[in-house]
């Protein structure tokens, strides 16, 4: 394995812009959900007319999509992904739009048959509810309780699970209050591996509410340790947690 400064400064000075976690190829692994979220997605996309895809990211997971609706509109909060998402995403005709987290969705209600998402950040139930048509779907995988933890935790220290946000039931009730019926939820619970420091680096600046105020320099000395473990054992095992859900416009 190279020395950990060079892990460290190769981890820094790539681009973590967008969804795309090529960049981990060989250096970490993350077990998949049972679902298949996205050919899930694939199966369903072509048989709405108008679709909604919140939190994009840039655009990856749509980008996939071999066939999309009539009109296809995405959402996005973070100014660098909304162009990433432009540029892959405008020359197959989709609508991208930037809206910032906690803002109303600026469409006319009732004006999609299908809403998705992949991870969104806060679902905004009272606004899916509001933009689905009557008999229309909202369709998405969510990050679950506790995901991560074990990696997070060595940052930030124990962090209380009696209050977990993402929590399966309490995402259904809120989706049952904003006037939809939930068809389906299902949980997993899903092996993470490391294999070097500069994984952890990565994804520390990717994923950013993980470690809010991650820096290198901040967290050297809990980074040096990280790097020793991994040294001695070749892996870092954490488990992400992942939701399905699916809910009907009444």
């Amino acid at each position: 394995m190279r020395g950990f400064q060079e892990l460290i400064d190769e981890a820094v000075a790539v681009d973590v812009e967008g969804w795309d976690f090529g960049w981990l190829d060989g250096r970490a692994t993350e077990e998949r959900p049972p679902w298949g979220y996205v050919r899930m997605l694939a199966d369903r996309l072509p048989r709405a007319g108008a679709a909604l895809d919140l939190d994009t990211g840039g655009g990856e997971i749509v980008a996939e999509m071999p066939v999309l609706p009539a009109r296809m509109v995405v959402t996005e909060g973070w100014a660098p992904n909304v162009e990433h998402a432009r540029t892959v995403l405008g020359p197959r005709g989709v609508e991208v739009v930037h809206v910032e987290q906690r803002r109303p969705l600026p469409f006319g209600d009732g004006t999609f048959d299908l809403v998705t998402s992949r991870h969104p950040v806060d679902p905004p139930w009272s606004e899916i509810s509001r933009v689905l048509r009557v008999g229309g779907s909202y369709l998405a995988q969510h990050v679950g309780p506790a995901s991560a933890y074990e990696l997070i935790e060595i940052f930030l220290g124990p962090l209380p699970r009696q209050l977990l946000a993402r929590d399966p039931d309490r995402e259904a009730s809120a989706a049952i209050a904003a006037g939809m019926e939930v068809t389906a939820l299902r949980t997993a619970r899903c092996r993470m591996e490391l294999f070097d420091v500069g994984a952890v680096v990565y994804l520390l600046r990717k994923c950013v509410w993980w470690v809010p105020d991650f820096s290198v320099d901040r967290y050297r000395e809990r980074l040096e340790w990280m790097d020793g473990l991994l040294r001695e054992n070749g892996v870092f095992v954490a488990h992400s947690t992942r939701t399905l859900i699916e809910a009907k416009k009444q």
